[in-house]
């Protein structure tokens, strides 16, 4: 007997250990009755804690053994007995966030459908930020005004009930989607703002879901994904996006409103600064390639080392070795590999094909610029 079906906002219950078996990938029981929510439709399952005489154990997931109304199946920390009396107890915090989840998603759905004809096709309530997968690609003001309905529904405070219906009756129901089970349909009712068939779990009022707050969309399978965020989680990402806005307009003396100017600002002088970078930086390279052509084996600062040694393999025919005073280091040319395994012994680490590229201890540098020269490249 699946008891969050009757009462979604219970944590405690009673049962007796049915089945109880343990394999290769963990610890199983089925109970007589539970309140765990079974991984289905989008959410999340419960966890929690099975107590009896055989001490405590944690429900580390939850899912149905098989699919429409399957005995549900929980995964223990450890196991225990077919036949023991167990009290069960979720984890009420994830249980309502799951439930605030849960039936924002399906105030933003009917929300969708209102604004912009947009049909729900699939969801994902596994983290805070939750998605919904519509059939059609969407446009900006549909969905702002979709996201304002959703919170209209919230003020609403719409009284949330769930009820059952024989499939002949469907058709009597304007639901916004045909349900996916036959026989008893278990349908949520959001006011007269929404009707879904539905098995998950849900709030008692459209006001515990809110606020509903659209995050992004982005094309998705010839439709469009619409990532969201509802209740405690919105309230949450606020607190921590308000509060990185505030550090951030403080460290610029304005007001978190007016950070884009600042920002915009410092943008335009790092682009400058990297313009100016890029010019010196060509500009040295061109101020080394003589020398570098000349004395073969040349200590060049590490930035420009990359590009050094692509214009001299290009520029010259001979072998070349540009070190840095870090330790960075370029080799190019026909006698590469025999001046690689002389760096090698001295701790080079590095590889490559027409110009091998590493690094070797800092200390050796000098020993290695010295070395090598004394080899006459």
């Amino acid at each position: 007997m699946r008891l969050y079906l009757e009462d979604s906002y219970a944590t405690r219950f009673q049962a007796k250990v049915q089945r109880a078996w343990s394999d290769a990938e963990g610890h199983r029981a089925v109970l007589s009755q539970t309140l765990f929510y079974p991984e289905a439709g989008g959410q999340p399952a419960d966890h929690g804690v099975l107590r009896g005489e055989f001490g405590e154990v944690r429900v580390l997931h939850v899912y149905e053994e098989e699919k429409a109304f399957g005995d549900v199946v929980h995964v223990l920390s450890a196991p225990i007995p077919e036949g023991a009396e167990v009290e069960g107890e979720i984890d009420w915090k994830r249980r309502f966030r799951h439930m605030q989840r849960h039936t924002a998603q399906h105030i933003l759905s009917q929300a969708l459908l209102r604004a912009g004809g947009y049909r729900t096709v699939a969801v994902s309530l596994d983290g805070p930020v939750c998605t919904v997968d519509l059939g059609e690609e969407v446009e900006e003001e549909r969905v702002r005004e979709a996201e304002a309905l959703a919170n209209y529904a919230v003020y609403a405070d719409y009284p949330v009930r769930a009820f059952y219906v024989g499939e002949s009756e469907l058709s009597r129901y304007p639901l916004r989607r045909p349900p996916k089970v036959r026989g008893q349909v278990r349908l949520v009712e959001i006011g007269d703002f929404d009707l879904a068939a539905c098995g998950g779990t849900h709030l008692k009022t459209s006001a515990q879901a809110g606020p509903i707050k659209v995050l992004r969309w982005e094309r998705y399978k010839g439709g469009t994904r619409v990532h969201f965020m509802a209740g405690w989680e919105a309230l949450e990402d606020y607190h921590a996006k308000h509060a990185l806005l505030q550090r951030l307009a403080l460290s610029f003396s304005t007001q978190p409103l007016d950070l884009e100017k600042p920002l915009k600002k410092l943008q335009e002088e790092l682009y400058a600064l990297k313009g100016e970078n890029l010019a010196l930086k060509e500009a040295l390279v061109e101020a080394l390639l003589p020398r570098a052509l000349e004395e073969k084996t040349l200590l060049v600062p590490a930035p420009v080392l990359g590009e050094l040694a692509k214009r001299l393999l290009a520029w010259g025919d001979g072998t070349f070795l540009l070190l840095s005073p870090e330790g960075r280091f370029a080799l190019l040319g026909p006698r590469r590999e025999e001046v690689f395994q002389r760096l090698k012994a001295l701790g080079a680490k590095g590889g490559g094909k027409e110009i091998y590229q590493g690094a070797l201890p800092r200390e050796r540098v000098m020993e290695a610029l010295e070395e090598v020269r004394d080899g006459a490249l």
